[in-house]
């Protein structure tokens, strides 16, 4: 058990008999009444976000989670199926599991977050930026470098996604995987 006090930025609680994570917390001292914490916190099932206040003090379960390194290995419908990078043990995840899946090719490694108590995976997470083909775009034109003008295109792994006009169809591009959004073309 911990306090309030102990609250940061990416710890894992049990709350209302659910796993939590803190995303951000603010300590609260009004110049009348008691002290609280005012946090927003994701449920690690549902995603959820809620905004929720604690009384200073009060007793709050600390969960341990473990980040374990996978490599996504193939799918099936809608089963993605994972091996260990460490223990080569493998796992079977389903697509709404894991977080912007659309960009994740055969190969890449993921991280997944576990439960150390129970074994139980909690949430799945691709890297910041990943480097992916263009598989289908419209053909560039010269000259079209300078403006800020973005077209249509489709990865290898079938995502949609806004590219500038100079990039042609078989380049890599570099993604920032949370937005969804071109970064830069990969020589």
């Amino acid at each position: 058990m911990a306090t309030t006090a102990e609250f940061r930025n990416g710890l894992c609680i049990q709350f209302n008999g659910e796993p939590w994570k803190i995303e951000s917390f603010q300590h609260v001292k009004p110049g009348k009444g008691p002290a609280f914490v005012r946090t927003k916190i994701r449920n690690l099932n549902t995603k959820r976000l809620l905004e929720n206040t604690f009384t200073s003090g009060v007793k709050i379960e600390i969960i341990r989670i473990e980040n374990r390194k996978y490599q996504f290995l193939y799918s099936e419908k809608s089963d993605y199926h994972l091996m260990n990078t460490e223990d080569f043990e493998q796992i079977m995840l389903q697509k709404d599991f894991i977080e912007n899946v659309h960009f994740l090719k055969e190969g890449e490694n993921i991280d997944v977050l576990f439960h150390a108590d129970e074994g139980k995976p909690l949430s799945a997470s691709l890297p910041a930026h990943v480097i992916l083909a263009i598989k289908h775009t419209e053909p560039g034109m010269k000259g079209n470098t300078a403006t800020n003008t973005f077209k249509p295109a489709t990865t290898e792994t079938g995502a949609s996604i806004q590219v500038p006009l100079f990039i042609n169809e078989g380049d890599k591009i570099k993604i920032e995987t949370s937005k969804g959004a071109y970064m830069e073309r990969i020589k």
